[in-house]
């Protein structure tokens, strides 16, 4: 009797625990279903919204550098490239120097100095983008303009002050385009180039240093045993061990760069004309529709919708990017 007691209740257990496991599975499905449904909702509203700039322009939306809402002309091109030309800029200069933040704080720095500058690290990644918007509108873009632009056009632009061309200038002409501009103002491509830089230089250089914290200490320590440098055991050792949550970082920062909206409007001179300069003004997609939304009526209001479904594919092209290089390295790392 007692035993038919304990086969039933192990029974009835057996039968709640499993009923139990199948809600638990449904709700994280649920959850799973919930980010992809959220993920297609978005890029299927910013397309619904844009289809009737899509259906006017067609394709010639992609490659119009043309924007007049007194015409109800629209073309892309101008967001697009300074969307990419800023976010190449920002990731030129932070991946080296967040390399070189987490290299210090892993490998070099003594113990009482890295635990505060870890954490001055990450309270700069906490900082709201319009705080760096400010800090560049009033006091970065003038310095740059006062110091820094008056050199480069000079040396290197191919519109110097004086008339004559230096020598980079004159042999190589795509940097004099590049730095050559009679724009007197700080605000242009280059400086939101360099003030996102300095913003997600905190989030790449802490996904960088946590990884190398990763890497097991007797690697580092026979390469220090058979006399490499502290430079070729970060290089030969501590990166390629990490070098797939490195990248993986680094893509992090990028997403982040691409969708910056707040500081990009403030430093990047909001101007709808595409200029090979880098010192000349420009616009991104999200400072372009931060700017004209609220006022956007009919066509124009679909053309930034068609401008938002362009970065919702921008991204996911850098985010896919990012998945195959991580694929490919763990594959190569498995032979």
């Amino acid at each position: 009797m007692t035993t038919a007691i304990t086969t039933d209740i192990l029974e009835q257990r057996s039968r709640r625990d499993a009923r139990h496991e199948r809600l638990f599975r449904w709700l994280l499905k649920a959850c799973a279903l919930l980010v992809l449904a959220s993920l297609l909702g978005a890029a299927a509203a910013t397309l619904w919204g844009g289809r009737d700039a899509f259906a006017t322009f067609g394709w010639h939306f992609l490659v119009s550098s043309e924007w007049d809402p007194g015409n109800e002309v629209y073309g892309a091109l101008v967001p697009v490239y300074g969307t990419l030309a800023t976010s190449f800029i920002a990731l030129l200069i932070a991946v080296p120097v967040s390399f070189g933040i987490a290299v210090y704080l892993s490998e070099v720095a003594p113990a009482w100095l890295r635990t505060p500058v870890a954490s001055a690290i990450e309270l700069l990644a906490g900082i709201p983008s319009i705080i760096y918007g400010m800090w560049g509108l009033f006091i970065f873009a003038p310095f740059f303009a006062e110091h820094v632009k008056p050199w480069l056009t000079n040396n290197l632009g191919n519109q110097p002050d004086d008339g004559q061309l230096s020598w980079v200038a004159e042999h190589v002409p795509f940097v004099g385009k590049l730095f050559g501009s009679s724009y007197p103002f700080g605000a242009s491509i280059l400086v939101a180039g360099i003030v996102l830089a300095i913003m997600i230089i905190p989030f790449i250089s802490s996904v960088m240093r946590e990884v190398f914290q990763t890497v097991p200490t007797r690697l580092k320590e026979s390469a220090y045993a058979l006399g490499s440098s502290t430079w070729e055991v970060s290089w030969d050792i501590v990166l390629p061990y990490t070098r797939s949550a490195v990248i993986g970082g680094i893509f992090l920062g990028l997403g982040r760069a691409l969708g910056e909206t707040m500081a990009v409007t403030f430093v990047l001179g909001n101007a709808m004309q595409l200029s090979a300069s880098l010192l000349d003004p420009g616009t991104s997609i999200a400072s372009t529709i931060a700017n004209q939304f609220s006022e956007a009526a009919g066509l124009q209001k679909s053309a930034l919708m068609a401008l938002a479904f362009l970065l919702f594919v921008v991204t996911f092209i850098v985010l896919l990017i990012a998945r195959l290089m991580l694929r490919r390295l763990a594959s190569k790392e498995g032979r």
